[in-house]
Parts: C-alpha cells; sequence; structure tokens
C-alpha cells in the first residue's frame, strides 16, 4: 500500500490567509486516475463566512476553486492546475466551476476533465495549457448559446482507447433541465484533441420518453445509425425498460421509473457497468431499486453485478453509487457504507468486506475513487484528506486480507506524512508543486 497527502497549494492559502483552525472552510476530493507513472487528484477547496460579503481584499474574500494535483511516482507533487474562479490579480478562469467534475487521461497523455451536463476540456500533462474545450450550460431548457459546444459529461478509458462517454439531453419525460441519459463509445485512435471532436456512438439510453424533444435537442458528435440521437432514435429499449424487466419491477412505486444514472465504468473493450439507482424521495429510500448493469459494446443488458442486499447492502445510505472498474484485468468494484465489494466480469461477487466487522469499519470514512492501470485501488478519506493505494490481487478470494494490510499499515504511514508536512486540521500545504492557474 502507499499513502499520498492531497495537498492544497501554499501560495493560494497565504492569498487569501486561509486559517486551518477557523471556520467557514472544506476541502472535499472528487476524482483520481493514475498512469503508469502519474497519479491526477481532483479536488475542491471553499471558503464561506457571512461577514465577507462584498471583500475586496483576498485575505477576507469568499472563494471557490477547483485543483488537480499531479504526484510524481514518487508520490511527491509536482504541478497543481486552479481552475473554477480567477486567482487574486490573475485573468478569469478558463473553466468553471462545476458538480460532479470526473478526470480521465486520453491515449496521448492528455488530461481531460469532465462535468454535468456536458462540458469537457482537455489539459496538458503537465497541467498548463487548456488544450481545447466543448462546453455546455446548465438551464431548464437548452440554452441556445453559440458557445455552447458540449462533448461529455464523463469520459473512461478502454484498454484500446475507445472513450465510453456518458452524455446529458433535454426535453427528457416531464423534467427541466439536461440530465445524464446516454452510454455512447468512441472508436479506438479518435481521441478528441484540439479542433478535433470525434463522433460517439450511442449504446443505451437510460429514458426513452422524449415525447418533448425537438430538434434542437440533439447533437451531432452523438449518433444512433446515421443520425444524431434524438426523439426515438436511439437504443432500444432503454435500460430503465430492460431493468425493470429483469428485476419484475415494472409499475412498481420503487422500480425504475425516474431513475438515474452515474458515470460508466469500463470491464474491457466490449463491457461496460452503467450505475442505475430508482427515484430517490424525501422519506427513506432504504430497498430503493438500484443496478449496476452490465451492458455490451451492442448495448445488449448482459445482466448486473450480482449478490446485493437491497437494504443490506444498499447504496442510497450516504448515496455512495460509484463503481470503479479494472478493464486490464475485467473485474468491478464498490464501496458504500455498509462494505466494499469486488466482482468478475460476469457478475459474480467474489468479495464482500462488511464495514459492520472489526478490521472493515475504518472503510466507512473512504470514498472509492478509481481503480489504477496496476490494479491498485484508489481511496480517498474524507476528513484526513490522504489517498491510499490499495494493492489488489490477482486472486480476488485474497482482497479481504490485502485491505486489511492496508488499513493497518495507514497509520503508519499517516505518521510520517504527518512529520514531513505538519498539517493543521487535516490540511496539507505543498510549496514544492509549480501552480498553474488555468
Amino acid at each position: 500500500m502507499r499513502l499520498l497527502p492531497i495537498t492544497v497549494p501554499a501560495s493560494l492559502l497565504d492569498v487569501h490567509n486561509l486559517d486551518p483552525e477557523a471556520g467557514g472552510w472544506g476541502l472535499r476530493v472528487d476524482h483520481a486516475v493514475a498512469t503508469a507513472s502519474d497519479t491526477y487528484v481532483l479536488t475542491g477547496l471553499r471558503r464561506y463566512r457571512a461577514h465577507a460579503a462584498g471583500s475586496a481584499d483576498p485575505a477576507e474574500q469568499d472563494f471557490g476553486y477547483q485543483l488537480i494535483t499531479r504526484y510524481g511516482s514518487d508520490g511527491k507533487p509536482t504541478a497543481t492546475a486552479v481552475f473554477g474562479q480567477a486567482v487574486p490579480g490573475g485573468s478569469p478562469s478558463a473553466i468553471p466551476e462545476r458538480d460532479g467534475t470526473t478526470l480521465a487521461v486520453l491515449p496521448d497523455g492528455a488530461v481531460a476533465v469532465s462535468s454535468r451536463p456536458g462540458s469537457t476540456h482537455l489539459l496538458s500533462p503537465d497541467l498548463d495549457e487548456v488544450l481545447a474545450s466543448w462546453p455546455m450550460s446548465w438551464g431548464w431548457k437548452k440554452e441556445q448559446d453559440a458557445g455552447d459546444d458540449p462533448f461529455a459529461a464523463s469520459i473512461a478509458v478502454t484498454p484500446a482507447g475507445r472513450l465510453l462517454c456518458m452524455t446529458s439531453e433535454y426535453g427528457l419525460s416531464n423534467r427541466a433541465g439536461a440530465h445524464p441519459n446516454i452510454v455512447a463509445l468512441s472508436e479506438p485512435g479518435t481521441a478528441p484533441g484540439p479542433g478535433h471532436k470525434p463522433v460517439l456512438r450511442a449504446i443505451a439510453t437510460l429514458d426513452a420518453r422524449t415525447d418533448g424533444q425537438s430538434d434542437a435537442d440533439s447533437y451531432a458528435h452523438v449518433r444512433y445509425g446515421d443520425e444524431p440521437v434524438g426523439r426515438g432514435n436511439r437504443p432500444s429499449p432503454s435500460l430503465t425498460e430492460a431493468l425493470s424487466e429483469l428485476t419484475g419491477t415494472s409499475g412498481s412505486l420503487h422500480g425504475y421509473l425516474d431513475s438515474t444514472m452515474t458515470r460508466p465504468a469500463a470491464l474491457g473493450d466490449d463491457l461496460f457497468v452503467v450505475p442505475v439507482f430508482g427515484k430517490t424521495y424525501r422519506s427513506t429510500n432504504l430497498g430503493q431499486e438500484f443496478s449496476f448493469a452490465l451492458v455490451d459494446d451492442r448495448g445488449v443488458l448482459q445482466g448486473r453485478l450480482g449478490g446485493l442486499h437491497l437494504r443490506e447492502d444498499s447504496p442510497f445510505t450516504g448515496f455512495d453509487f460509484t463503481v470503479v472498474a479494472d478493464p486490464y484485468r475485467a473485474r468491478a468494484f464498490h464501496l458504500n457504507r455498509y462494505g466494499l465489494y469486488a466482482w468478475s466480469a460476469d457478475g459474480t461477487l467474489r468479495a464482500r468486506m462488511p464495514t459492520a466487522e472489526k478490521p472493515f469499519k475504518p472503510l466507512v470514512h473512504f470514498a472509492l475513487l478509481e481503480c489504477t492501470p496496476a490494479g491498485e485501488l484508489l481511496l480517498a478519506h474524507r476528513k484526513q484528506h490522504l489517498l491510499l493505494r490499495v494493492p489488489v490481487p490477482q486472486d480476488l478470494d485474497d482482497l479481504a486480507v490485502a485491505v486489511e494490510a492496508a488499513l493497518k499499515g495507514y497509520g503508519r504511514e499517516r505518521t510520517a506524512l504527518k512529520k514531513q508536512y505538519a498539517p493543521v486540521t487535516w490540511l496539507w500545504s505543498d510549496s514544492a508543486a509549480t501552480v498553474n492557474p488555468l
């Protein structure tokens, strides 16, 4: 196992005079990805204090940044990109702050930053340049903004270099705004770049109720057959229909009508996991339907990741619906408040580590972010802002032993990092990495 500090540039803390022991600030960890040599971590740093409204002094102002920090093979931060708002005295940010932002490292090394409803920005591997941007505005209905040119709300990369994308649509059922609704694939060798946005071939649609759509609600780069996806031109049956039939919940209040999907994960070049969860209610959602659907590259539902109980393993507690996958070894992983789970590509549950058991209780403090090309799990401690890399054994039957060993070693590695960085209230300040305001 390895432990990395999730750092924040000291220069940014200094210009805002951020006191870690004072209230009103927060650091969240959104996502992380890795290559054979580098790790990229996406975070959000905010401060809000009621008395700061209208202040012109950066030391008093509220702020909201997103940060991407690159770590070398030795675990030390080498560069940090800052965006979401202008740094004091700088130019406006080239990338707006967005929720639901994730990263992907493309085959050419560029870093893709994608966010809902469909914006994608490409950064240089050194995080010092925005190479290309395809923005998508928020709005209750489709924005007729000349600057809008969306690509994808999320991207995952398969071993052959295909891009597994989630894209959004307007005009779905009676819902306002754009919502993630399409799972689409690029062809090998067609990665996006400056002046080039590849065509995405739709393989699955979540909700096919599109009576409210018009011709203006389609996008030329997301296609089904020879035409852009829109209205009735889309994969069929929808995931909502297929999962309702598979689970026998058609017409049920706790079925898949008005369901939501989150970022798809690649189990290989031709098999993917699409997390889908049923409508949420103000009262408890424990026992509500959810599925980690297995979909192939033809859009056929091949089943789902099995072995989960609707209540005892429910991701609705804590709303942890993330599934990560290792496409090089064809296995998938999920962590929620009840446990860490691992599956083989056929959907068989191979390992379960319940957080009710003493060795795995610390897992409730972690978020599962990604699986590395080397087969490691990337987990972030929500409060202590540390990134834990857990090696996954070849035999998933041995995963519980590996996770227990990593959790036992966590304290020792954390102590060593505290001696090096001297964090205050778990804010890890760093002065060594190059800071690049975008």
